[in-house]
């Protein structure tokens, strides 16, 4: 993806970066991810950036909040980026929604909501994806997918397809090497000892398990060696139905 990473704010065990790609995937299916958005981002800085997101109903989408911007335009329906097919919605984001106790520094509460100008045409191409109750957990071990744009390697481009890769959720401890992670608002996602499965994630894009969506694509190690770090999405269950009642 063209998201650029962020300056080192950890280098004590794990070095980190935006997470951004997905190494060791396949290409999906077109159209078989139907909930998947592709954000173009106008970045704080002027920047063309890009993340993942995922279509939770017909007017909202669900992504990281380090995707925030100036300006946000969804399209859903794409396989390929590069090439524009009749499936394809072109939606403005007319508010975000990080959340409210999101700085960026320490990249907790990664998650973000953002509200369409209008609502999405629910198609064979273009479909809504559930969420967990309020704070279930998912136990380690389970295997889940995550989908994405980004980059297939640490020195490759961004996929023009979108790319799908199987992840394993580990026990919180593997992720100790991070040293703000918290197993109460985050996943720890992928078997470091599958380095030729690598993968970091399309930024604000998807964990699937089980086809509900669990977890959002954080941040992983600069290397792109697995475990990335997702927002655990059933703890923010209550804050997601309060903006969706009120909006």
């Amino acid at each position: 993806m063209h998201l650029h990473p962020l300056p080192l704010l950890l280098f004590l065990l794990c070095s980190r970066a935006q997470a951004g790609e997905i190494i060791g995937g396949t290409e999906c299916k077109p159209h078989s991810r139907p909930y998947m958005a592709y954000l173009e981002i106008v970045n704080f800085q002027g920047q063309q950036v890009t993340c993942g997101g995922f279509l939770i109903s017909q007017n909202f989408v669900l992504t990281a909040a380090h995707c925030a911007g100036r300006s946000i335009t969804v399209t859903l329906g794409v396989h390929n980026r590069k090439e524009k097919e009749n499936t394809w919605q072109k939606l403005t984001v007319v508010k975000q929604f990080p959340h409210p106790k999101y700085t960026g520094d320490i990249f907790l509460h990664d998650i973000m909501l953002l509200k369409l100008k209008r609502k999405a045409n629910l198609t064979l191409a273009v479909g809504t994806v559930p969420l967990p109750p309020n704070f279930y957990s998912v136990p380690p071990g389970t295997m889940c997918w995550v989908a994405g744009w980004g980059r297939m390697g640490v020195m490759k481009p961004g996929s023009d397809t979108l790319q799908e890769v199987k992840q394993r959720l580990m026990d919180p401890k593997v992720c100790n090497c991070f040293v703000n992670f918290d197993h109460n608002l985050q996943l720890c996602v992928g078997n470091p000892r599958k380095k030729n499965s690598a993968f970091e994630g399309d930024s604000g894009g998807p964990l699937l398990c089980a086809g509900v969506a669990q977890g959002i694509v954080s941040y992983g190690r600069k290397d792109a060696k697995p475990p990335s770090v997702f927002t655990r999405i059933s703890h923010y269950r209550p804050w997601i139905n309060k903006i969706l009642k009120k909006n």
